[in-house]
């Protein structure tokens, strides 16, 4: 059993992926409450909306659970001639494929990091995860100091030792195989695709703090395989993206158990950061382009219009799928009834003779 988990009173070594953007307070409700650790990706959240989806999953369960925060600064500078090409193209692109809203020069290009860390630190949740960079140490020890238990997220060995002299409680180690936009901060996001079950082995040697596994993990037999290897428990984000409870796009969820292996990859053209996910007519359309779009978050806000109106159209060729690398192994079904068919999944396959 967890060595982290356990204490916190959460049964099982299952932390569901805090999905920013495609996760909800009921999912994380429903995993929490099956007996896993529920995580609200917040990192598009605006403070007081998050404070709010906290409170809504306190209503629903009695239980754990964590909230994720892209620790990025609280200004950008900005090119403003790349974000004028990159608007052109993407309105091009709405007008071609039939839909009729265009881009938009939002008031904030993504929420302030400070003021989301204090609407955290007034929530409370039992446990804060963090990706895209480190927290510094008084940070971490202010989290600490109300009962919150801090994992910082790494993909890389390197980044997981620098969480953990920053007194992070556990690393959630991403292996490239992991969905959704990587978590690297040390180096270029092409030198940190390793292998979950590379890094896996490497960190847990490295560092003397739990780590979790994160990546192409989709059923218990996976769960046992990265525990095997040193995991204190597993994160399973695609495993959760077609619940019912989840925010992800009808047409996303239905093209996930046809996600052909070789057609997820990482891409750039969506947020302007690296994140695996299906390579489809959107992708490839932006493909030409890759080089002269602007970075995050700016991308990020430029595209949501399009990726709003595509979800509303049914057209998932046109958002960003983003999976794991193992999608197709995706079951629909409720995410409570998912936590319990995982758990029994594992009690199989730990049981299983040599």
């Amino acid at each position: 059993m967890s060595a982290f988990l356990r204490p916190l009173g959460v049964e099982h070594p299952l932390v569901q992926a805090p999905m920013s953007g495609s996760n909800t307070p009921a999912l994380v409700a429903a995993v929490s409450g099956a007996g896993g650790l529920g995580s609200l990706g917040a990192g598009y959240l605006e403070p007081q909306a998050l404070l709010e989806q906290a409170a809504q999953i306190r209503a629903a369960i009695d239980r754990p659970f964590a909230l994720n925060l892209f620790v990025l600064p609280d200004d950008f500078e900005v090119d403003e001639a790349q974000v004028d090409a990159a608007r052109r193209r993407l309105d091009a692109l709405m007008e071609s494929e039939g839909l009729a809203v265009r881009t938009e020069r939002p008031a904030r290009w993504a929420p302030r990091f400070s003021d989301q860390l204090a609407a955290l630190r007034e929530a409370r949740p039992a446990v804060a995860s963090f990706a895209f960079g480190l927290l510094s140490t008084a940070q971490v020890r202010e989290l600490q100091a109300r009962n919150v238990r801090v994992v910082g997220t790494a993909t890389s060995v390197a980044e997981a030792r620098a969480w953990a002299e920053r007194g992070a409680d556990a690393i959630c180690v991403q292996g490239a195989e992991a969905g959704g936009h990587r978590g690297t901060f040390l180096h270029a996001p092409e030198e940190a695709l390793v292998g979950l079950f590379a890094l896996l082995p490497l960190t847990v040697a490295a560092v003397d703090i739990p780590v979790f596994a994160a990546g192409g993990i989709m059923d218990g037999r996976g769960m046992v395989a990265a525990e095997v290897l040193g995991a204190d428990a597993s994160q399973l984000g695609t495993a959760f993206l077609a619940c019912p409870e989840s925010a992800a796009a009808e047409a996303w969820k239905r093209d996930l158990p046809q996600a052909a292996d070789h057609r997820i990859g990482t891409i750039y053209s969506f947020s302007g950061r690296a994140a695996r996910g299906l390579r489809n007519r959107y992708v490839a359309a932006m493909q030409p382009f890759a080089g002269e779009l602007p970075p995050y978050p700016v991308l990020n806000a430029l595209t949501a219009p399009l990726r709003r109106a595509a979800a509303a159209a049914g057209r998932g060729d046109l958002i960003s799928e983003w999976c794991g690398q193992a999608a197709a192994l995706v079951r629909p079904m409720p995410a409570a009834e998912l936590v319990r068919m995982l758990m029994r999944e594992y009690a199989a396959a730990r049981c299983t003779p040599a």
